[in-house]
């Protein structure tokens, strides 16, 4: 059975997620060009408001397969006004990328976001995004980070020329003493018994150290930090590595009784009711009637997201 894994990209509005989710389609291989948020092309942005006005709205999804992975990406609105359409979403995720931007760094929504994250306890990665912006002062970011979020946030890489069209990410190779010596550090603020293992051992184990970097994320502990740019692709693919590496997969049992949040329902072309539904366990099948908010639909037909933007 395919990996899955229901992610949800969150940001300040402008700061560049949904450029990011046309960023991942394209390197992932589901579209063949770059939507832009400019020019009203993207794939989540497609109701005529949100495309004059170059913001998401309504929270749409998307998804792709990455490195045997499939992930269901949830494209989520950035402006306050539109809280309520996140935290809908928020439910059916497995874990979350949070977007900041590399010259306005932690803003008033960002933290908003954070602290639902924290609250349902959903894992994140954070991608500080446009570095090639003048401006672009990651080292400022890195430290907002942990002073206005209250967090441990890990760089797993430097930028390479900030603030210019060059800009670039490079990510710290596992096998550098200095980048081993930095994580082993960090890490062990948030677990004794890894202090203890490594003032016991001889030599650092980066293969223990990444399990346990996987474990801090799952409970919020640490937050793995990548920095890049949406729009030139710097640093897109070591954050969709990050993403399938530390993130939690989908767990899924078939046997169960009948588990599922509906996240978003929505009208078709022929005015028929869609309704977004994360499972979590049990089956679903065509014409089976369920109960839902003490009333019984009946299921006339069933959709599975497979490497496709929804039509809204």
């Amino acid at each position: 059975m395919t990996d899955r894994l229901n992610l949800g990209i969150l940001a300040h509005v402008d700061a560049g997620k949904t450029s990011l989710t046309e960023r991942f389609l394209y390197t992932a291989g589901v579209t063949r060009h770059l939507g832009s948020v400019n020019a009203g092309t993207t794939q989540t942005d497609s109701l005529d408001q949100e495309r004059r006005r170059g913001i998401t709205i309504k929270a749409a999804v998307v998804s792709f397969d990455y490195e045997g992975v499939a992930v269901n990406l949830i494209d989520t609105p950035g402006h306050p006004d539109f809280i309520a359409e996140v935290e809908r979403s928020l439910a059916v995720l497995d874990g979350a990328v949070l977007v900041v931007s590399a010259v306005e760094g932690v803003q008033a929504q960002t933290r908003v976001l954070h602290r639902a994250l924290n609250r349902l306890g959903i894992p994140c990665l954070i991608f500080v995004n446009k570095i090639d912006r003048v401006g672009a002062d990651p080292d400022r970011v890195l430290a907002e980070l942990e002073q206005k979020l209250h967090i441990r946030p890990l760089a797993l890489g430097e930028v390479i020329s900030p603030g210019s069209r060059s800009a670039a990410f490079r990510p710290y190779s596992r096998s550098d003493p200095g980048f081993v010596e930095y994580l082993a550090a960090g890490l062990a603020e948030g677990n004794e018994r890894l202090l203890d293992e490594l003032t016991d051992a001889r030599s650092v184990d980066i293969e223990r150290l990444w399990q346990e970097l996987r474990r801090q994320v799952l409970t919020s502990t640490s937050y793995p930090v990548y920095f890049g740019s949406a729009i030139t692709g710097s640093g897109v693919d070591d954050i969709m590595a990050g993403i399938v590496d530390l993130l939690p997969k989908a767990p899924h049992d078939d046997e169960a009784p009948l588990s599922a949040t509906v996240f978003k329902i929505d009208r078709g072309r022929a005015a028929e009711k869609i309704v977004y539904v994360r499972l979590f366990a049990g089956v679903l099948t065509v014409r089976s009637r369920v109960e839902c908010g003490g009333r019984s639909e009946r299921i006339s037909a069933i959709r599975v997201f497979e490497n496709v933007a929804t039509d809204r």
